[in-house]
């Protein structure tokens, strides 16, 4: 049996990638969890895993330097289609994004992109409905010192 394939879509900039290096390390009905090279390599960025929570809309990654070590985990609120006949997820960034660093400190970010995505009519109001929600959820995980259940569905497999 093969692995689907994944693909990320953008809406600001419009794009749709397919993962094709993504490698999937583990898969049931909740959860894919990849390890990845990064798409446009920084100096700072060279690869990391991910997990995506299909029935909670966000994906938890852990990204690293080239050395190994951990820059900060990166929480993109998404949601996905899944295409039975070709195999095929399709995550689409709902733009508004969480950012843990190793010292617990949290930030938001990329709100400025989502308003942007509302003005534009790039999300419907059913979008931006799930998008609070599942932003919502994952804030209160964090603060309720929650975060690392979601950080061992990663670190479990490695």
């Amino acid at each position: 049996m093969t692995d689907p394939v994944l693909y990320r879509k953008r809406l600001i900039p419009d794009e749709c990638v397919r993962l094709e290096d993504d490698e999937i390390i583990y898969i049931d009905s909740e959860i894919i969890v990849t390890k990845w090279k990064a798409l446009h390599p920084k100096p700072h960025l060279d690869h990391g895993y991910s997990c995506y929570f299909l029935k909670r809309n966000y994906k938890i990654s852990k990204f690293l330097s080239g050395n190994g070590d951990l820059i900060y985990w990166y929480c993109d609120i998404v949601d996905h289609t899944y295409d039975n006949e070709g195999d095929e997820y399709v995550f689409r960034d709902l733009l508004a994004d969480v950012i843990v660093y190793p010292d617990g400190f949290v930030k938001v970010v990329d709100l400025d992109e989502f308003e942007e995505a509302l003005d534009n009519d790039l999300l419907t109001i059913d979008d931006v409905r799930k998008a609070l929600r599942s932003l919502d959820s994952l804030l209160r995980l964090i603060y309720d010192g929650r975060f690392p259940e979601l950080q061992d569905e990663i670190e479990k497999r490695l």
